[in-house]
């Protein structure tokens, strides 16, 4: 009797939302009731009272007008919209491609992105996207339902177009995502910030300015070898976005310290960055469960009263 290897189907978009309805958004129905308003709300834009400042009060809505007034802080309250737009603002550089073989940090990007696509279009609110690699390489607008969530799913699975990184540039620069978000993005939205931050310095002064239009959450993606370096003796290391090769003796301790110091001190700097823009940060990891990662950012949101 003969036997034949079993090969594994393609993971369509198709087949990527139907997985994550069935294995993850049910799961958090559960764990969650399902009031994904009350994690990721909607924004008015209707002015509505003010009041004495609580702690724990957004600043941004402070009226330091009527504070210097009254000398006491007050802030605005705004009437809510019954429904939010959320823009997820998505890196696509070659970096994203790093990662263990069919969990790539770009996988994981699509994972999510669909995930809470479909999370917040089920309480009927409206997910668009842009997709950057240096340059926009599409813009979708803002929509609705299943369909639409699938069409997101087929955008950020589908290959990085060869062209679309302008001549002679090599490393990702995310300010131009960011100014991308800031010119597109012009009613106070929902804006999910998704990449893994190894960019040219530069897009950290952006962040507050998006932040004070907008709420903001950033989505750090990252993998393990990023943060620890494995003793595996004499590695060739290529850069990903560059194409430089380096020959790298990962069996000497010093070299092991060293490589964990930058990367501890890279996600430092990154700590203060989002704090001081006021934009809510998580990290994901290419071995972290998703049900896990979307309970723990849906959570954190929902306990801080966003």
């Amino acid at each position: 009797m003969s036997q034949t290897a079993a090969v594994a189907a393609p993971l369509t978009p198709e087949r990527l939302l139907f997985r994550l309805e069935w294995r993850v958004l049910r799961r958090l129905d559960g764990l969650l009731q399902g009031d994904y308003r009350t994690h990721f709300r909607g924004v008015g834009v209707d002015f509505a009272d003010l009041r004495e400042y609580r702690p724990g009060d957004d600043a941004r809505y402070i009226d330091w007008n009527v504070t210097a007034r009254m000398q006491t802080l007050y802030v605005r309250e705004y009437l809510e919209d019954r429904e939010l737009t959320a823009w997820m603002l998505l890196d696509r550089s070659p970096s994203m491609a790093f990662g263990p073989e069919g969990r790539s940090k770009g996988m994981v990007l699509a994972e999510l992105v669909t995930a809470l696509s479909r999370l917040l279009t089920r309480q009927g609110n409206r997910v668009g996207a842009v997709l950057y690699d240096n340059a926009v390489q599409s813009i979708i607008p803002p929509a609705t339902g299943r369909r639409h969530v699938l069409r997101l799913a087929r955008q950020v699975m589908a290959p990085v177009p060869p062209q679309t990184r302008p001549r002679g540039e090599s490393a990702t620069n995310l300010a131009g995502l960011l100014q991308a978000g800031m010119g597109l993005v012009r009613r106070r939205s929902l804006v999910f910030l998704v990449s893994d931050f190894l960019s040219e310095a530069g897009w950290d002064r952006l962040l507050p300015q998006l932040g004070r239009r907008h709420d903001v959450v950033a989505l750090r993606i990252v993998d393990p070898l990023e943060e620890r370096l494995p003793e595996a003796g004499l590695v060739v290391f290529q850069d990903a976005e560059t194409g430089e090769q380096m020959l790298v003796d990962t069996a000497d301790p010093a070299l092991r310290r060293r490589f964990a110091a930058a990367a501890e001190a890279r996600d430092e700097r990154l700590r203060v960055t989002f704090r001081r823009a006021g934009a809510d940060a998580y990290t994901v990891s290419t071995e972290d469960n998703l049900v896990s990662a979307l309970i723990r950012i849906t959570g954190q949101r929902g306990r801080r009263g966003h």
